[in-house]
């Protein structure tokens, strides 16, 4: 078997690819500034923005009067994302396309990249049903459950959960399930090659021989999740991940070695120098951290048997991800580290979900699913201080050079998670 290569062979190569990076993001950063003079250049600006998320607050004002109002996040068709408030009394308008006027006031460029608060007045909502909405419709007559409809969508339109659900997701320790990330691109990878596979060699031993299915299956696959993509307006833990499956293949067809954090490092550079917003997004680093853990396991126990990897693997993925989680979410309860075994069952009813529903017998799982939403949770908030989650990540990249560092690496992310049963129990 002939070796792959390295990525890079010389520091000279390494330093042309980082001055042609930084091109790309001067270049990208450029546009998004004129993007942002251009927005900011009037008091009011005319929008058309999706609904995200809806959710009513209410506020004591100064003069001690008690405010009722409802608050929207908002994604534009320029990929802004922002809040902006409405009127209580306003309908439900979750997933719907507005038209507003709103007044951004003096927000800074690193607001505009990342995410704004703005007054606005909606002038109308766009009440045409959308291909997507279609489908989501035809998903939920499918279920009698609201909670389980809803979850499906969010599976397969990124459609966003309540509140009550995504809590009892994330002291599950499942939200990355839900949210739609890499995993789910990987499991349509594979799921799409095995139901390209027969029906492609069948039709090449037949007609074009001298084809190579690993490169046809790859495109026409990759073409598929790109289109999925932008149905599902390019989420950025989705862009990374197809970022990286495109990048990774190239380099992997062409005999260079993919498992290196070099690899790694260069898809996020080129990443984050198209879109620079995606350094302000929270999911797209917690995705770029759960590919590094894989490599670093993959890397450190390379030699190892594929049992050996298939059983522990998921568990260090956990174990490694939990400061991530506690530092962010404070999320936590007995039935968290139960998340291992879920992800692993999720491998399978993800694809089986996705037939199910194409035939019409969606309903197939809701059972079980119903006992996942009512089974009562002993909820604990468990807030890490980010100096620990810091001494995480400064152990993490050394633990890339020294294998020392690896092992204490493991003993303080599991004393994380042994203090974390214990005061669940205690309290």
């Amino acid at each position: 078997m002939i070796a792959r290569v390295a990525l890079f062979t010389t520091h000279k190569e390494r330093l042309f690819f980082l001055l042609v990076a930084l091109f790309i993001a001067i270049a990208s950063l450029g546009y998004e500034f004129y993007s942002y003079k251009k927005f900011t250049a009037f008091d009011s600006q005319l929008i058309e923005a999706k609904v995200l998320k809806q959710y009513t607050k209410t506020k004591t004002t100064k003069q001690g009067y008690s405010r009722t109002y409802q608050v929207l996040k908002l994604k534009s068709n320029d990929g802004l994302n922002f809040y902006t408030i409405a009127p209580k009394k306003l309908e439900d308008v979750k997933g719907k396309i507005l038209s507003l006027e709103i007044w951004a006031g003096d927000i800074t460029f690193l607001e505009y990249l990342r995410t704004f608060f703005a007054y606005g007045k909606i002038l109308n909502i766009d009440e045409n049903e959308s291909f997507k909405n279609s489908l989501e419709q035809k998903v939920q007559n499918q279920h009698t459950s609201l909670e389980i409809a809803s979850l499906y969508n969010a599976l397969y339109f990124a459609h966003p959960l309540n509140a009550k659900l995504q809590e009892r997701f994330s002291y599950l320790g499942v939200s990355h399930l839900i949210a739609i990330s890499g995993f789910h691109l990987g499991l349509l990878f594979g799921f799409l090659l095995l139901l390209l596979r027969k029906p492609y060699i069948f039709l090449q031993d037949r007609y074009f021989p001298f084809r190579s299915f690993k490169r046809d299956s790859f495109f026409i696959i990759s073409t598929l999740l790109f289109f999925y993509m932008l149905f599902l307006e390019t989420p950025p833990s989705l862009l990374r991940a197809f970022v990286m499956l495109v990048v990774g293949f190239i380099l992997y067809d062409r005999g260079v070695k993919i498992l290196s954090m070099e690899t790694l490092f260069v898809a996020v550079v080129l990443i984050l120098a198209l879109f620079p917003k995606l350094l302000f997004s929270i999911g797209f680093w917690l995705s770029v951290a759960g590919v590094f853990y894989i490599f670093l396991f993959l890397i450190h126990f390379e030699k190892r048997s594929k049992i050996f990897k298939f059983i522990l693997l998921p568990i260090w993925i956990y174990i490694m991800m939990l400061p991530y989680s506690l530092s962010i979410f404070a999320s936590f309860s007995l039935y968290h580290p139960l998340s291992i075994i879920l992800t692993a069952l999720f491998t399978l009813f993800y694809p089986l979900s996705i037939v199910a529903h194409t035939i019409a017998q969606g309903a197939l799982f809701d059972s079980w699913l119903q006992i996942l939403l009512s089974y009562p949770i002993d909820k604990q908030t468990i807030k890490l201080d980010m100096e620990f989650l810091y001494l995480q990540i400064a152990l993490s990249f050394v633990a890339i050079f020294r294998r020392e560092a690896l092992w204490l690496l493991l003993f303080f992310s599991s004393s994380i998670f042994i203090y974390s049963i214990y005061y669940v129990t205690e309290f």
